[in-house]
């Protein structure tokens, strides 16, 4: 997929954060943002463009079954639209899943939310989840950006 973005522009890199949800906004954009650029930067990439949308499990059902062919609820959907070095993309979050696996894991939402915002961008950033061995890098990856987060907050 071609990068929409040519290297010779100049682009703003931002990170976009909107909520599909009338009772749930982000906290401390300002610094989640921050904290996004660093992981991306740690991994040698390029921001042009990250936007997530925060929705529900039936709206991430209905994006699954309509562009992966998946019936099945997940946490996450990552789409890319550039090829690395360079992150421009759309990362889909069903906050209904978040809360969910934060109980399952006996962990705060805020932690499994920033965990799964975490593993969205390290997918931008190349890292992979298929198998065993591609699972437990994600899992560092996602650990180490989350020791990242408290260090600058």
């Amino acid at each position: 997929m071609e990068d929409f973005f040519p290297e010779s522009e100049e682009i703003d890199q931002d990170v976009l954060f909107i909520s599909e949800l009338p009772r749930f906004k982000i906290s401390n954009e300002s610094a989640l943002s921050d904290w996004i650029k660093t992981i991306i930067e740690r991994h040698r990439c390029v921001l042009r463009l990250l936007t997530y949308i925060f929705v529900t499990d039936q709206q991430l059902l209905e994006i699954n079954r309509e562009y992966l062919q998946h019936d099945t609820l997940t946490d996450i959907i990552t789409f890319p639209y550039s090829q690395l070095p360079f992150i421009h993309g759309d990362i889909f979050i069903s906050i209904d899943r978040v809360k969910e696996n934060a109980q399952k894991f006996s962990t705060s939402f805020e932690n499994e939310l920033h965990r799964v915002i975490s593993h969205g961008v390290l997918h931008l950033c190349g890292f992979g989840d298929k198998t065993a061995e591609e699972e437990k890098i994600m899992r560092k990856k996602e650990d180490e950006a989350l020791s990242l987060l408290e260090e600058l907050t």
